[in-house]
């Protein structure tokens, strides 16, 4: 009989991680996913506003009005004029866990961070980061690589007018091909600006200031042309809101607490939904539906609370608490009590603004019983399809016995939107079944461009991907974090793209402004010899692999997702996957664009298509090539 080993487990068995190390072990305790700059809520973005927040909590405490900041290279600098770290703490501030001038201090009870946590994790995890304090005359510099002090130089006499200075390049061996999207950063700026109203913060040559707060936000997110009445905006001791009603599908907010944006909501968003639909039955003195209430409905709520508690080290979701202290209101409460009574007195005082939301909520209703029965059988006949085996290869984090998925793990979700068997079963093959779902369509979807959401029950293929997604009551329950188009990179997955952008921006456009749809980048082209491997995305990563391969290669030319195989799939939808986020410009108007692209086909719009595929050709390097963006050309015309 075999002698069982004995394993001893003594003191050398315990390794106590410092500081820098648990960060970079474990980024995600720390700033949720990591990604490559591609998701608005992507690790980087969460270093660049980890540094912001403190700069606020200065102008917040009546100290600078101005922030700079500016990106290049992928190198941040921020600089504010605050008072400045104290010169014997700057190193301290930003190296050690827990460090921080807000435990102690009434100011900075609503403050943005209260864990001491923040500028660390940007030290941790930046190959290089740099931290000047100006203050009274002198100077504090200090730097850092991963976390590691490179030097601490000694105090010194300056010049400069008092505040913060922090530059950094975040870790390109944890943040993967990562590059900043400037849409995502002026986003997050005018968040910022929006919360502080007479904050100016300067970005690469742009200039983020607003007067009023959360009406500029509506104002500047909604195209103005489609509300229905003036913006309510409402404002009262730590608490602000913004309302109205478009006429696009779906519902559309945005909440903050703190001046931190709740991108996944929480407590005080579903108060401010209950606070809305319990002021107007109460005014109108009718039960109203809620959906047909919340119908079209635009909003942004701002709330300060003492001592948040928030779901995620991130802070994107607040959880249930008092407004503090413990004989305080609660979150809930505290929205709905406030709107009953200001969105009350408004309503007394705008008979005009009043009707308008009467007739909103009364055609909404009419809409919502006309399709009640279509609605009814196409969910009975989505029932019977049994999409979770045919048409959806879900994720195991929705196949955890009927268990809430949690919101860290949420964040991590794909789903794949392929046509045809070969594509689809590639991806299936290759993706990760942890959180990656792929969702098969059955050739080209209906063009829906100008048609009602009745068509969405009567088509079975977008009534198939409604409930796929969980989205036929709005994007609250969304089951995927990422929604990723990924069709063939010719003429006729270029028209599926251009359908499922129409199906998306014509009744979710939610979905959308919240920055959840993607289209999948794959490569065109394979360059290979027999040591390596060389996939390309454009002629010219074509030309510089054949340049490394010194001009001994074998080139393959992807027509379509269903060539690759796959175990090459692995690559692309890994951690190497690109992903292009479909975003909406400042001035976009949805109406415009869907008319473009999906309405009666213009001259305007045929010689756009035909000078860009003519700009192609003069750049295609073979026959083939030219070959196939002339037959591109003929078919493009008739779209």
């Amino acid at each position: 009989m075999a002698q069982s080993t004995q394993i001893e487990y003594t003191e050398d068995n315990i390794r106590s991680l410092d500081w820098k190390e648990h960060i970079r072990v474990r980024p995600g305790m720390y700033i949720g996913k990591l990604g490559d700059g591609s998701s608005q809520d992507d690790g980087i973005y969460i270093l660049l506003k980890e540094v912001i927040d403190n700069s606020i909590d200065e102008f917040v405490m009546g100290n600078g009005k101005v922030i700079d900041i500016s990106i290049e290279h992928n190198k941040v600098t921020i600089r504010d004029y605050g008072r400045g770290i104290p010169l014997g703490k700057v190193i301290d501030c930003v190296s050690k866990i827990n460090t921080g001038g807000k435990y102690d201090s009434k100011a900075f009870k609503k403050s943005v961070g209260l864990n001491g946590v923040g500028t660390k994790a940007v030290n941790a995890l930046s190959n290089y980061f740099r931290v000047a304090s100006h203050r009274d005359g002198e100077c504090k510099v200090a730097e850092f690589v991963k976390g590691e002090m490179t030097l601490d130089a000694k105090i010194a006499p300056t010049k400069e007018t008092n505040g913060t200075l922090i530059e950094f390049i975040a870790d390109d061996s944890i943040f993967k091909n990562f590059k900043y999207r400037h849409e995502y950063v002026e986003n997050q700026l005018w968040n910022y600006a929006y919360l502080n109203a007479g904050l100016k913060i300067n970005y690469n040559g742009k200039t983020f200031f607003s007067k009023n707060g959360l009406r500029d936000l509506l104002e500047r997110k909604v195209d103005q042309e489609t509300l229905l009445y003036p913006i309510i905006h409402l404002i009262g001791e730590d608490i602000e809101v913004a309302i109205s009603h478009g006429t696009q599908y779906g519902e559309e907010y945005y909440s903050f607490v703190n001046g931190q944006n709740t991108t996944q909501g929480g407590t005080h968003l579903a108060a401010f939904r209950e606070g809305i639909v319990k002021t107007l039955r109460e005014f109108y003195n009718k039960q109203f539906d809620s959906r047909d209430v919340q119908s079209s409905i635009v909003g942004a709520i701002s709330l300060k609370v003492e001592e948040p508690v928030f779901e995620s080290q991130t802070k994107t979701k607040l959880g249930s608490l008092n407004m503090a202290p413990e004989d305080a209101p609660t979150v809930r409460t505290f929205v709905v009590d406030f709107l009953k009574s200001q969105l009350d007195n408004y309503l007394r005082r705008n008979k005009e603004v009043a009707d308008a939301i009467l007739r909103k909520i009364q055609q909404s209703e009419r809409e919502r019983k006309d399709i009640a029965d279509i609605k009814k059988i196409a969910n009975q006949r989505a029932k019977k399809a049994n999409i979770h085996n045919k048409k959806l290869r879900d994720c195991r984090a929705h196949l955890t016995d009927g268990k809430k998925v949690e919101d860290e793990l949420k964040l991590e979700t794909t789903i794949f939107i392929t046509e045809g068997d070969s594509a689809s079963g590639s991806i299936t093959k290759a993706r990760n079944v942890q959180t990656q779902a792929v969702f098969s369509l059955r050739g080209k979807p209906l063009n829906c461009y100008g048609m009602t959401k009745k068509v969405v029950y009567q088509n079975e293929e977008l009534n198939l991907l409604q409930h796929a997604l969980d989205i036929e009551d709005g994007i609250e329950n969304l089951r995927f974090n990422r929604v990723v188009i990924a069709t063939d990179a010719d003429v006729d997955g270029m028209h599926i793209r251009l359908l499922l952008l129409t199906f998306f921006l014509q009744f979710f456009p939610d979905l959308v402004k919240a920055g959840h749809l993607y289209i999948l980048d794959t490569p065109l082209f394979r360059v290979r010899d027999k040591q390596k491997t060389y996939y390309c995305y454009s002629e010219t990563e074509k030309q510089e692999a054949i340049k490394k391969l010194r001009g001994k290669a074998e080139i393959t030319r992807f027509k379509g997702l269903g060539e690759i195989s796959p175990k090459e799939f692995e690559d692309f939808i890994g951690d190497n996957i690109r992903l292009e986020p479909v975003i909406l410009g400042e001035k976009t108007k949805i109406e415009d664009l869907l008319s473009y692209f999906m309405g009666k086909n213009t001259p305007e719009r045929q010689e756009f298509i035909i000078d860009n595929l003519k700009v192609e050709m003069d750049e295609a390097t073979n026959e083939e090539e030219v070959m196939d963006l002339e037959q591109e050309e003929k078919e493009v015309v008739t779209l």
